[in-house]
């Protein structure tokens, strides 16, 4: 394995969010050498993910570049995509993303049988990255036979397989407890100290004294969504989600008529309500206000109606007492 460099040059990632343009990632640029760790922080929807998925070559930026040990990911033709995704790019997935009919050994070699080398040279090497990661007593395991901190070491091993330069790990601590995260942050800074680049996706502020470098990410938006505007009634059938957990934030929402449920999805999985509102309450102010992504889905329970403001024209209707009840929670307008 070379030692390569990471640079990323006027990089832009523009969607459509319904009406809105939003541009999770605005003209950044950052050089990360090669042998540092790197955190991408920032909370859930501020673009982290979408950085990831550019720098492993998964999501075409709309603009910019991205250059890896002097070659530019971002100009390559098909084959050459396949080559870079295979052999330079390891990704650590949130989710483990192990096969669970195979052992660690086999989910381990798997990347490199597809990559054509024979069984006997992939097992060889499989068995000794998780000698590495210190697995050696769990080769044979199913994944559903390990621990979170051991699926989490075996998906590291199997990102190790073919020696890529560059590791992208996705909020790999998200489900483990604190003495699994101890274990998998030595490791990934073992990792980088042996000159890889690293690149983890977080909003865990613990892994931050690790790091070489912290890249702070917040959710922005094009000129489609400026904060300002008229206010603009919704018409919104049952079931339908005024917005999802994760969405970039737009509007500001009084409901006028209907009953609405909000809910918040945890890193596990599991949903939760929070609460059931109606007329006369408010939803969604914060992320509006304080460019933060939605924290909770909100879905119609029947038939409704709504007025969705600009944080502009909400804070013009309430006033400045008003508005500061309503996000500290004591009241709804």
């Amino acid at each position: 394995m070379s030692r390569q460099d990471l640079v990323i040059r006027d990089l832009v990632v523009e969607y459509q969010s319904g009406p809105n343009t939003v541009r999770p990632i605005d003209g950044l640029s950052v050089e990360v050498p090669a042998g540092n760790l790197t955190l991408l922080l920032g909370p859930s929807g501020c673009g982290k993910s979408t950085l990831l998925s550019c720098l492993g070559s998964i999501l075409e930026p709309t603009a910019g570049s991205i250059t890896l040990g002097g070659v530019e990911t971002t100009g390559l033709d098909r084959a050459g995509l396949v080559d870079h995704r295979r052999n330079r790019v390891g990704i650590v997935f949130q989710s483990f993303n192990l096969v669970e009919s195979l052992s660690a050994l086999e989910n381990v070699a798997l990347p490199m049988r597809s990559a054509g080398k024979k069984r006997k040279e992939a097992d060889a090497r499989a068995r000794q990255l998780l000698v590495d990661v210190g697995l050696e007593e769990r080769m044979g395991h199913r994944p559903g036979e390990l621990s979170g901190g051991q699926q989490q070491r075996v998906a590291i091993a199997r990102a190790l397989a073919l020696d890529p330069p560059l590791i992208l790990a996705d909020e790999p601590t998200a489900h483990l407890d604190y003495v699994q995260v101890e274990e998998i942050l030595r490791l990934l800074r073992r990792l980088a100290d042996e000159g890889r680049t690293i690149v983890i996706s977080t909003h865990d502020e613990r892994i931050l004294p690790l790091a070489d470098q912290v890249i702070e990410m917040q959710p922005k938006f094009a000129a489609g969504f400026d904060g300002e505007g008229e206010p603009v009634e919704k018409l919104v059938d049952k079931g339908t989600a005024l917005f999802e957990q994760g969405d970039a934030p737009d509007l500001i929402y009084v409901i006028e008529e209907g009953s609405f449920e909000v809910v918040r999805t945890d890193p596990s999985g599991e949903s939760v309500v929070l609460a059931t509102l109606g007329s006369g309450d408010c939803v969604g102010e914060m992320g509006p206000l304080f460019g933060l992504p939605r924290s909770a889905t909100v879905r119609a329970l029947d038939a409704g109606r709504v007025i969705g403001h600009s944080p502009k024209s909400f804070r013009e209707q309430l006033g400045v007492d008003t508005l500061n009840a309503v996000i500290a929670g004591r009241r709804t307008p």
